[in-house]
């Protein structure tokens, strides 16, 4: 988490356009010994100060070597340096000695409840090796409640709780600090964030339970967090937390990656501002008054466009108007009203939202949401300790899983987490996740050489920041095994410039188990082929697994980017999603830009509510994009095999620029089946720039400069 550092490092951070922000648990240092097992004291051998000194357990004697200080992110020091794991290892008995400080997780102790010292890069616990005598050599070992890893910190110096080194790039403020302060670090994140799409910096901001008169606009690559338990915990006044467009003239159509969770959002003028497209979920939010869904308050009236977006889990006691949205989801959510429409708004198990009227108007409206369970979020307790709540899965529900109190489910501490960072390496993360530890990435850019292997049922995977992951050497970045409840939460995967043959695999070739019960769930999961770097991917996710819940997901072969990342030979990508796994469901699913079939669906028993996709826009010509004999590809292809299968509410457009006397055939294929159902279909041509000639296997009316958008309300 930042820090208020001294002022030279203020100085140098204000270079960059970025203050420090103030630590929320800041207070005075504490001196004294600390003790262990049979009374004896860490001490700094020989009271030297060279780095790579042994610490050890010795007889207590007051000397400066046994004066360890309680100092900010939780490190613990002697003599002007630092307790540290050596080599920053993980491996049980890693021996612990003495080093200059630096700020690396090597030198991260975190105090536990039951008086143990939790080192979270390694994951393991200061240990008195072998419950050795007086100068032995301390280690770090698996984490086991013994005496010999029981320590008392000088009186009144273990801060409160079990506040976690988040680093650099997360700010967490609290209502002791000042307005000022944390206005001055909103903005300053703001300044960096606001137009930087393709940029390689990410933040977290986090605001511990109370009410904050301040102005939170959200820009990329940013997520703005409440830390209590349910929203109301957490109030932002003044001009509340909002997304404009400003930046583009007023057009949201690429206002992507960003976030607000588990907050209430209060201002002052009574609406909220949510200018946003793909890739920007709100979740667990209660915004008092209005709220508007485009661009509204930076004077363009005529362009201001926006499309696709994701609330869920929510409350909005007003009304919300969806503007120019040209698609979006609300999934179990309790409105005051809903106004505005334009090709497709879907609802799944909310309240106080329009009847099911497609295609005049176009409503989607499904009562109640089949399955789902919320995206795990942090929060802080009322003892100060730091955790992970995962709620519970819920079937056929409707409105906020809040509405009674607490939401229902699970809470992990943070010690059972891994926090990594992006200097982690995948050996490190994998003997975490094998060792049955959960996996927090901090906000940053990570270059992945191998695979990241999900082994465990009920594991935890969680980004804070829009974390990206990306490919390197053609590797799958993130891999599960075939078990029980794995959570995948606000992640970013990119693809690097060696192609993958699948970037993300949920299940191995073959899966077959039923987890109808406790199933694996991907929550805010984004994938990019191009756009930051060049990128190719031949599938870009691959659902093997039975009854995996999608929720919010952006998979995306960039049409615009950095100089060089984007081109039909450049960030080559076939599919955005196949699906094997059987009784699979997807909300808020947007796919597009592939170069073939975008989702191919060959599992049965799915589900989608929800579809946004645009086909490619550079096929060079219409013998460079066939399926076979057909003319394009279908966005959506469901196979032959599939004879159950349900779809509403499914928007697909064409933008072919590079040629514009491209044809697609069909926007989605399908069996011909009384299983299959596909419910409120819409076709744009956007500028009528490019033919989309039916909407399903040859039904459906054409879209291209003539007629641009043409609507079927069901086929099977």
């Amino acid at each position: 988490m930042r820090r208020r550092l001294v002022a030279a490092l203020a100085a140098v951070a204000l270079m960059f356009g970025l203050a420090i922000a103030v630590a929320h648990h800041a207070q005075a240092a504490t001196t004294g010994a600390i003790t262990g097992y049979q009374g004896l004291c860490l001490d700094d051998r020989s009271a030297s100060t060279a780095n790579f000194n042994p610490i050890q357990v010795y007889t207590c004697n007051g000397t400066n070597a046994q004066q360890w200080t309680v100092a900010s992110g939780n490190t613990l020091q002697v003599l002007g340096n630092c307790l540290d794991v050596n080599g920053a290892g993980t491996a049980n008995g890693t021996l612990v000695d003495l080093y200059t400080c630096n700020g690396t997780a090597a030198q991260v102790w975190v105090p536990q409840s039951n008086g143990e010292l939790l080192n979270p890069n390694s994951g393991k616990c200061l240990d008195d090796t072998g419950f050795g005598g007086s100068g032995t050599q301390v280690q770090i070992w698996a984490c086991a409640d013994s005496a010999n890893q029981q320590w008392t910190l000088p009186s009144g110096g273990a801060p409160p709780g079990n506040t976690p080194n988040f680093g650099p790039n997360v700010y967490v403020f609290s209502t002791s600090m000042s307005t000022t302060t944390i206005q001055n670090d909103i903005n300053a994140v703001y300044n960096t964030q606001q137009s930087n799409q393709f940029g390689t910096q990410r933040y977290e901001l986090m605001f511990e339970p109370g009410t904050y008169n301040v102005s939170v606009p959200v820009g990329f690559y940013t997520e703005v967090v409440g830390l209590g338990q349910n929203p109301t915990q957490t109030v932002i006044t003044g001009g509340g937390i909002f997304a404009n467009a400003a930046w583009s003239g007023g057009n949201a159509t690429t206002n992507f990656w960003r976030g607000v969770e588990n907050i209430t959002l209060d201002p002052s003028s009574g609406s909220t501002e949510w200018a946003v497209s793909q890739a920007d979920p709100m979740r667990r939010v209660q915004v008092d008054g209005n709220m508007v869904l485009d661009d509204d308050t930076s004077g363009n009236t005529s362009s201001n466009w926006s499309s696709g977006g994701f609330i869920s889990d929510s409350v909005v006691t007003g009304q919300v108007n969806s503007g120019t949205q040209q698609q979006f989801i609300m999934r179990n959510d309790q409105l005051g009203s809903w106004a505005g429409s334009n090709w497709n708004m879907v609802f799944v198990g909310d309240t106080g939202v329009p009847g099911q009227s497609f295609p005049s108007p176009p409503y989607t409206t499904v009562n109640q949401t089949p399955t789902v369970d919320e995206k795990p979020y942090l929060y802080i307790d009322s003892s100060g300790n730091w955790n992970v709540f995962v709620p519970s899965n819920r079937t056929s529900s409707q409105g906020v899983s809040w509405a009674n109190g607490n939401t229902p489910g699970t809470s992990l501490p943070i010690s059972d987490f891994y926090i990594a960072t992006p200097s982690s390496t995948v050996a490190q993360i994998n003997a975490a996740l094998s060792g049955g530890q959960d996996l927090l990435f901090t906000p940053g850019v990570y270059q992945i050489n191998g695979t990241i292997n999900v082994t465990n049922p009920d594991t935890v995977v969680l980004g804070m920041g829009i974390a990206t992951l990306v490919s390197n050497g053609g590797n799958t970045i993130l891999s599960t095994a075939d078990v029980n409840g794995i959570r995948i939460g606000g992640l970013l995967f990119d693809a690097g410039s060696t192609n993958s043959s699948v970037l993300v695999q949920i299940g191995p070739s073959g899966s077959s188990a039923s987890h109808a019960s406790d199933p694996t769930v991907l929550s805010d999961v984004f994938a990019r082929i191009g756009g930051a770097t060049v990128g190719k991917a031949t599938q870009t996710l691959v659902v093997n697994s039975s009854n995996v819940v999608g929720d919010d997901l952006w998979l995306w072969r960039a049409d615009h980017g950095n100089g060089g990342t984007v081109g039909w030979t450049t960030n080559t990508a076939a599919n955005g999603m196949v699906v094997n796994g059987a009784n699979v469901t997807m909300y808020g699913l947007a796919v597009e830009h592939y170069q073939a079939v975008q989702v191919q669906w060959n599992g049965n028993g799915g589900a989608d509510y929800f579809y946004q996709s645009e086909m490619p826009y550079d096929p060079p010509s219409q013998s460079a994009w066939m399926d076979g004999s057909s003319d394009g590809y279908p966005s959506i292809a469901v196979a032959t095999s599939v004879t159950s299968f349900q779809a509403y509410g499914l928007g697909v457009y064409c933008f072919f620029n590079v040629n514009p006397s491209e044809i697609s055939a069909n926007a989605l294929t399908s069996p011909s089946s009384s299983g299959v159902q596909w419910h409120d279909m819409v076709t744009v041509s956007l500028g009528g720039t490019g033919t989309i000639q039916h909407i399903i296997n040859g039904t459906g009316g054409t879209v291209n400069s003539g007629s641009t958008v043409a609507d079927l309300t069901s086929y099977s």
